[in-house]
């Protein structure tokens, strides 16, 4: 966390995902100085807030990585580079001055920038309310899992379909007293493998059935939670804690009035990653181009090629290609 206090500085980059990390020590690479805004309290966007545990399978040099650590590793590669973290606030708009912008934050402070870098991902996301759960946030029901032994040896409820929710069976599973899946249907958006594995495992799965209330012991923790089946008497479960696994509505917030071409949640870009006004640039899951394949992979290379074409525009006898950091001594 940072406070700009009149910060001046030759990027911003609105998104500390990998994406935006990534950015920020190519940035550092070009001998750029660069601030990371974003509207979550830790670095790491979507990785860090729904899946840091999981384990990612798509990043080159790594047959598999837990999501914190490449999280981890991409702080510590531009931590070198002394970027400014401004997390846990979010950029509301984006004013042209003399040189550059102007960034505003909530609660009024102001970034000066020559240029801006969006890796926003899928913008801000909002989890989707699971009714009977209104109050109990915090006090036994979450919405994400940043860490599965905060779960250990408890009564888990897991509600939802996806493969988010039956990600989270397969990982409490081995360390939970039980677990738990409920959900309003009796087909499920989650890949047909883990469902089966999850059933092979012998986990409960209580379909076509909702949450219809919350319980608590006298001192307001949550202990148990009645589910309805169609059809049938309702049943009370015990429960610790309850996963509300429901998705999440996402959008891209301010941005959208930031005089760019915007199509479905994704900003339009060329082949240089910059967007329709000048100077401002986007990379990550978040720019959309004619063939565009959304991984983590595909973001990096963005990032550099966002970053260096920036370079080349604040300083025109700037080389395009700064040559191989393998060279650096």
């Amino acid at each position: 966390m940072g406070s700009p206090d009149k910060l001046t500085v030759d990027l911003v980059i609105i998104g500390a995902g990998p994406t935006g990390l990534f950015a920020a020590y190519y940035a550092g690479f070009r001998g750029l100085s660069m601030a990371i805004v974003d509207s979550l309290p830790e670095a790491g966007g979507q990785v860090t807030a729904m899946y840091p545990e999981k384990m990612i399978y798509d990043v080159g040099g790594f047959a598999a990585v837990k999501g914190r650590d490449l999280v981890k590793g991409l702080v510590d590669q531009v931590a070198p580079w002394k970027p400014t973290y401004l997390l846990d606030r979010k950029a509301e708009t984006l004013t042209d001055v003399d040189g550059g912008f102007e960034v505003t934050l909530d609660g009024g402070d102001i970034v000066t920038t020559r240029a801006v870098l969006i890796t926003a991902g899928i913008g801000e996301f909002t989890p989707r309310p699971l009714p009977a759960g209104d109050g109990w946030l915090g006090r036994g029901m979450v919405h994400f899992v940043p860490s599965f032994d905060a779960h250990a040896d408890q009564d888990v409820v897991i509600v939802g379909g996806g493969d988010s929710a039956f990600d989270w069976v397969l990982a409490l599973h081995p360390i939970a007293a039980s677990v738990t899946l409920v959900h309003r249907r009796a087909k499920f958006r989650a890949a047909e493998s883990i469902v089966r594995e999850a059933r092979e495992l012998g986990v409960r799965i209580i379909t076509d059935a909702e949450v219809t209330r919350f319980g608590g012991n006298g001192d307001g923790i949550l202990s148990e939670v009645e589910v309805q089946v169609k059809g049938e008497e309702p049943q009370v479960l015990p429960a610790h804690s309850v996963v509300a696994a429901l998705g999440f509505t996402a959008d891209l917030g301010p941005i959208e009035n930031w005089g760019l071409r915007i199509d479905h949640r994704s900003i339009e870009v060329d082949s240089t990653m910059s967007t329709a006004r000048e100077l401002v640039y986007a990379a990550g899951d978040v720019a959309a181009y004619p063939g565009k394949v959304k991984l983590i992979a595909t973001g990096f290379g963005e990032a550099a090629t966002a970053v260096n074409n920036i370079a080349v525009a604040l300083d025109p006898d700037a080389h395009l290609f700064p040559g191989h950091s393998s060279n650096v001594e």
